[in-house]
């Protein structure tokens, strides 16, 4: 079940709100992790098992550590459970076919159960923040449940440490000022989605359809450009909807995303895009290897470690390690040398930025490395043609429109509105266009489900 569909929208979001409402407060996260294992089942019921396995494996590894804490060497162990578990939970369902590729081995290829990658995380970071005396061990195992298989969050994001809501999971209050806040941010979010990446989603698979040969050098970085737009307003929209939903229910979920577009490098672009992912790998990785602690050399050994588990976490092939890569290159070299020149040329710095990104999302977007070389290739043999123009005259109203919205315009303009009518009608007329959207087509897919 995804967040833009109809039978979300008007069968299980309405019943699940009302049944929360109506719910005394010791039972509604009873209730949450009902409604969120109904939620997860309906797309995925032949992998809820694995959503049992994560939560007994860290409510019972995380008693363990707690119980034990004066012991000299258990609470390793029950750290090195949690860790091992949800690793190899994830290794198993994503990259056992991938490693038997690579060795020509003959491992079966599974299909990702949905969000693994993002609630093994999620529960994994829960056990080594109880391990490291950052939080209490959750004694309630249904509250612990709720917090993983929280609905709003589950599938994709944002990655929410416990933490950040372990008060909330006991003293959240759901009031009217707080659904209304986060009522606006779903209708956005979904908007977003439904209204802008789906539309630029058509133009890129339209260029990725044409033979690559036939690409000008024009065609080439409007498709990138438009798998730019499309990943960013899929999942920052998916983020938005998260958020919303979590402030429906009494949460208060991280920022994930902050404008990335508007960024002059790229050390700025991964401090706004994917922000929850990002502080996941430094809190958890970069920090525990060293950081910067370490002299020049270590802090570059321990960001390509951590780029390369960033893009091997995206997915199981070659391309996404490389993208991985591509950045750690490019972050070094700006930590190195380049920044001090940005920083003094906001213009340029624009130019390189765009530059960069779009040919990064290339290497994300295309996993066949033979027809990845091919498109990299057309993007840079400077062949003239008019194609450009087809695609412009046929997308570039929402060309435009996903211009304006990546950047902070928009929000700024509705800050200024000081009439909550005014603002409440322009919520509801993209609520009722993204309906009619929905009624009228099918195509309608998240993007980072496959991740």
């Amino acid at each position: 079940m995804v967040f833009s569909s109809l039978i979300f929208l008007f069968r299980f979001l309405p019943i699940a709100l009302l049944l929360l409402f109506l719910t005394p407060k010791k039972y509604q996260n009873l209730l949450l992790f009902i409604l969120s294992l109904i939620f997860y089942a309906w797309g995925e019921v032949r992998y809820i098992f694995i959503m049992f396995l994560s939560v007994v494996l860290d409510f019972f590894s995380s008693q363990g550590i707690k119980r034990y804490r004066n012991h000299p060497w258990l609470p390793n162990v029950f750290l090195m459970i949690s860790i091992f578990g949800n690793l190899g939970m994830l290794f198993f369902f994503k990259y056992l076919g991938f490693i038997g590729s690579l060795f020509a081995l003959d491992l079966p290829t599974l299909t990702l159960p949905l969000g693994i990658s993002f609630y093994t995380f999620q529960t994994m970071s829960y056990t080594i923040d109880v391990y490291r005396g950052k939080v209490e061990a959750e004694d309630n195992i249904i509250d612990f449940g709720a917090f993983v298989c929280l609905f709003p969050q589950l599938i994709a994001g944002p990655i929410v440490k416990y933490s950040q809501i372990a008060f909330e999971l006991k003293h959240r209050v759901m009031s009217m000022a707080q659904f209304e806040s986060g009522l606006k941010l779903f209708l956005l979010g979904l908007a977003s989605k439904v209204l802008l990446a789906n539309n630029i989603g058509m133009m890129w698979d339209d260029i990725i359809r044409l033979p690559v040969e036939s690409l000008s050098t024009m065609t080439a970085w409007l498709g990138t450009l438009a798998f730019g737009f499309q990943i960013y307003f899929d999942f920052s929209g998916y983020s938005l909807m998260a958020i919303g939903l979590g402030s429906m229910l009494g949460f208060n979920f991280p920022q994930n995303f902050n404008y990335p577009y508007i960024s002059k490098s790229m050390t700025e672009f991964w401090n706004r895009w994917h922000m929850t992912l990002g502080s996941w790998f430094k809190e958890y990785v970069y920090i525990p290897l060293g950081g910067n602690r370490k002299g020049t050399g270590r802090q570059i050994l321990n960001l390509l470690i951590v780029w390369f588990l960033t893009g091997f976490w995206h997915g199981a092939a070659i391309n996404f390690i490389l993208w991985g890569l591509y950045f750690f290159v490019l972050l070094v070299i700006e930590k190195l040398v380049l920044m001090k020149w940005l920083n003094k040329r906001p213009i340029l710095s624009r130019i390189y930025f765009i530059f960069f990104i779009l040919i990064g999302w290339a290497i994300f977007a295309i996993s066949d490395l033979t027809l990845l070389g091919q498109y990299l290739q057309a993007m840079f043999t400077l062949q003239p043609s008019s194609q450009w123009m087809y695609f412009i005259s046929n997308y570039g109203v929402v060309l435009l429109f996903c211009l304006i919205f990546s950047t902070d315009i928009p929000k700024k303009v509705m800050s200024s509105v000081s009439f909550p009518m005014v603002e409440a009608s322009m919520v509801t007329v993209l609520f009722l266009f993204c309906i009619a959207y929905l009624v009228d087509s099918s195509y309608n897919p998240f993007l980072y489900f496959r991740f």
